[in-house]
This record gives C-alpha cells, sequence and structure tokens, in this order.
C-alpha cells in the first residue's frame, strides 16, 4: 500500500512539474486565460486589434474564422495571410483554445457555449455578455473612449497579460469600475 501512495504521489508531482513547464502551472492557479506567446500571432492579428486570446473562444469558433474565404473579408477587413502563416496560428488557437484550457476563464466561456454555438465575436460569448450585462451602455457603445464591447484592453488594463478580473478594469472617461 505504501509503494501505491509513494508512486500516486510521484505521479502527481510529475504532472505538476510537467504542467508548468508547459506553461500551465498548477491547475487552480491560473484564472485568467493563456497570454498570446507566439510573435506571429500577435503581429498578425495584433496589427489591427487586439490579439485575442484562444482561449476567449471555442476551437469551432477559431477554425470558422480561420478558413481562407472568411479571412478574406475578416469583419470587412482582408485579413488573409501566406498558408504557412495561417496553418501555424490556426494551430496555436486551436491548441489553446477555450475547451482545451487549464485556464478558469476559459473554462467558464467552454461552459457557457451549447454544442451549436459557434460564436465568431468574443462578445458573443455568453459568459463575456453576462459579465457585462451590469455595465451601462453609455460607458461602453456611448463612450468615445470604448465603442465597443471588442475592444477589451481598453478597459481590462491587463487583458494583455490574460487577467481579464474586476479589478483591473478601469472605463474610461468614467474610472475604475466597481459593481
Amino acid at each position: 500500500m505504501k509503494y501505491k501512495t509513494l508512486l500516486l504521489t510521484l505521479s502527481l508531482l510529475a504532472c505538476s512539474t510537467a504542467a508548468d513547464a508547459s506553461g500551465f502551472g498548477s491547475l487552480f492557479s491560473h484564472k485568467g486565460v493563456k497570454q498570446v506567446d507566439i510573435p506571429l500571432y500577435q503581429e498578425s492579428c495584433g496589427e489591427c486589434h487586439f490579439a485575442y486570446q484562444p482561449g476567449l473562444l471555442p476551437e469551432r469558433s477559431w477554425k470558422k474564422m480561420m478558413l481562407p474565404a472568411n479571412l478574406e473579408n475578416h469583419f470587412g477587413e482582408n485579413a488573409e495571410l501566406p498558408e504557412e502563416d495561417r496553418l501555424e496560428v490556426l494551430r496555436f488557437l486551436l491548441e489553446y483554445s477555450a475547451e482545451k484550457s487549464f485556464y478558469k476563464r476559459s473554462i467558464k466561456i467552454a461552459r457557457s457555449l451549447k454544442a451549436d454555438q459557434t460564436p465568431l465575436k468574443i462578445s458573443e460569448v455568453p459568459y463575456i455578455k453576462r459579465k457585462h450585462l451590469k455595465i451601462p451602455a453609455k460607458m461602453i457603445t456611448g463612450n468615445k473612449g470604448v465603442r465597443l464591447l471588442s475592444n477589451c484592453n481598453t478597459c481590462h488594463s491587463k487583458a494583455a497579460e490574460g487577467s481579464y478580473d474586476d479589478d483591473t478594469v478601469f472605463i474610461p472617461n468614467f474610472g475604475y469600475w466597481d459593481d
């Protein structure tokens, strides 16, 4: 029996060490979403808008968004990429998509979606919509400093780090958010 306990303890320690080495750390220590850590994605997508973390959408959404035809008309813009780059970015997005993530916020996002939902906008994700319900429209759409719910990094001061905690929200022209 002692050997089984020792083996289980060593196995858990090995898993924890492997998780730390992979950037996931403890399954219970990451509150936000995994940061964007590949320059190609940051440069390609972050050139026009905030480079949204993969854990903000499910795999099926990223697959649809990254189709060549959809990149030709990416919310009214041409976001085409060379095929090799498109596939590298897609691999990154799929590897860390919401339902594959160990990050708490990504898990909540994945759980909020029905199996038939494939949002192409983060602002269409039920969890995200619910988290923003209490914020008056005048603070978002009526605010020249924000304008769109999709401008995450405008109010979430640590969004680039994968943190969307309430205590890091500063709404331009209104100040810190306190619900």
